[in-house]
């Protein structure tokens, strides 16, 4: 799931390929990760369009296509309701934030 984050997956599929039952699958992944599948995907997807977005504060749009978004509205609704800030603001804070950190060796 971490290697092929960007792309759309059926539960079903991964589960089979773990060589257990949907409902097995749902247990034990929940137990490890405290999340669904689909929410660990989710945050996935937007801790990397975070790290993208301090490279790239201008293309909003263009790092959430890249992390598997479809809907420039559900990327920037789901990064807000993650991180607090939609994507442009939360990226200048982390961005004036780095800029003011002393530099360590």
């Amino acid at each position: 799931m971490r290697e092929h984050y960007t792309q759309s997956f059926r539960v079903e599929e991964v589960a089979q390929r773990a060589g257990m039952s949907v409902s097995a699958f749902y247990r034990n992944f929940q137990a490890v990760t405290a999340m669904s599948p689909i929410q660990f995907q989710k945050q996935i997807r937007l801790q990397e369009a975070r790290l993208l977005l301090a490279s790239h504060p201008n293309d909003v749009t263009g790092v959430g296509m890249r992390v598997g978004y479809e809907s420039p509205s559900q990327f920037s609704r789901e990064y807000r309701r993650l991180f607090g800030a939609p994507p442009s603001q939360d990226a200048a804070r982390l961005r004036a934030a780095h800029g003011a950190a002393p530099a360590t060796l």
